[in-house]
């Protein structure tokens, strides 16, 4: 039997370091992430990759029916025989009984459906808050910064918002920030559009017994150790 877990959970949950270490402690699965195949399809040149690419770039939702497609060509490769961690599949209802299905049929089935909570207020702040070093070392100028030195600086022309500088304070390092973190409007999107696609999956799972939460507020350590509790 392989392995096979859904991990869900708002931004700022702690759902990529959670990741890391449920594959260690699994077989080293592959973390298999929506938002990377999408991206890896711009990539492509293929027949499947092109359909893809012209209904994201008409601005569309790309269908269920052709992104559970998307996630079996990737279940097809030879390191997902073993199982697999899912981070923003399924996203709906019909995508999550595709997935039960399509695991039946090849006499597997999902372990647990994770559920990583936590506030969404601390969500923002995690998600605007964090920055990043070179080595994946990573901090939060409002609850992890020790070590570091930061402030914001006003753009010369007062034309666009302030920007966060930070520097580990030992070695002057800057330490980067995604894009998408610096954007308010972009966190708020996010956290939106997990309330909306996450909410009906909670009762689909907790009928079948699958659901499990964890309490994200905690410190990795602990929220490492529930997990581990959880899964066995």
């Amino acid at each position: 039997m392989g392995f096979y877990l859904i991990l869900m959970g708002p931004q700022g949950a702690g759902k990529g370091v959670q990741a890391g270490f449920i594959r260690q402690d699994h077989g080293n699965i592959p973390h298999i992430s929506t938002g990377d195949l999408f991206r890896a399809m711009k990539t492509r040149t293929d027949a499947f990759a092109q359909e893809i690419q012209a209904i994201l770039a008409s601005g569309k939702l790309v269908s269920d029916e052709i992104t559970c497609k998307m996630v079996e060509e990737r279940l097809a490769q030879p390191d997902a025989h073993a199982g697999a961690l899912f981070d923003g599949f399924p996203r709906t209802i019909p995508q999550a009984e595709w997935l039960e299905k399509y695991l039946s049929a090849k006499g597997e089935k999902i372990a647990a459906a994770l559920l990583l909570e936590l506030d969404l207020y601390d969500a923002f702040r995690r998600t605007f808050g964090r920055v990043t070093g070179a080595d994946g070392s990573s901090y939060n100028i409002y609850s992890n910064s020790e070590g570091i030195t930061w402030n914001w600086v006003d753009h010369e022309s007062k034309a666009f918002p302030p920007r966060l500088e930070a520097t580990v304070t030992a070695t002057g390092e800057k330490l980067a920030r995604r894009a998408d973190d610096a954007s308010a409007d972009a966190i708020i999107k996010r956290l939106d559009a997990f309330q909306r696609d996450t909410a009906p999956l909670l009762p689909y799972y907790e009928q079948r017994n699958l659901l499990r939460r964890v309490d994200a507020a905690q410190s990795i350590e602990a929220v490492t150790a529930a997990i581990r509790k959880i899964l066995g």
